[in-house]
């Protein structure tokens, strides 16, 4: 396993030692004790999530407040997306920018993301399974979010504004400067 730091503390790409021959390929997808050592963090995680999309989706930007907010590890099993997180920590020196990074069945990355940050994706290719493991269960009311296109944040999502699809409640989110974080 290799991590990689980000411009965010505490934000890590990591990279898993791939075995692979003519039988196929086989990596470990996360290891407790390799990850505290490389980066210091103890993390639990208590719930697995997986989605299937199709080109043009665009889920987001998610995350959970309070004592319910979630450090997730995200990886694609198949097809790409662009993932993207923004930082909400208010004492950090990176509040309010976003980081993104491409996901793929094929480059096998994961990108752990600590808690404090919202999350979405932009589905890239037709066919993509995404999942991701949360150190926090999912509390519908502690939930919320940031319109994708919010003028402040400035996001590429890598698709042309006529393909993107949104659910009915991502459509009403509110833009960075009206989120609630407590």
């Amino acid at each position: 396993m290799n991590i990689i730091k980000t411009p965010f503390k505490g934000c890590f790409v990591i990279e898993p030692q791939l075995f692979s021959d003519d039988r196929g390929y086989f990596f470990e997808t996360f290891n407790e004790k390799k990850f505290l050592e490389l980066t210091g963090l103890t993390v639990s995680f208590v719930q697995d999530n997986e989605a299937f999309s199709n080109r043009g989706i665009v889920r987001g930007l998610h995350f959970q407040k309070g004592k319910h907010a979630q450090a997730k590890l995200v990886r694609v099993i198949q097809g790409k997306v662009l993932d993207v997180v923004v930082d909400l920590r208010e004492d950090s020196d990176t509040y309010g920018e976003h980081f993104s990074m491409i996901l793929s069945g094929e480059n096998k990355k994961q990108l752990f993301i600590p808690r404090g940050f919202a999350h979405g994706y932009s589905v890239l290719e037709d066919h993509t399974v995404f999942v991701y493991k949360c150190d926090n269960y999912y509390h519908k009311e502690s939930e919320g979010g940031i319109i994708y296109n919010d003028e402040e944040l400035n996001i590429d999502w890598m698709l042309p504004e006529s393909e993107i699809q949104l659910s009915e409640k991502d459509k009403v989110l509110p833009g960075f400067m009206n989120i609630i974080l407590e």
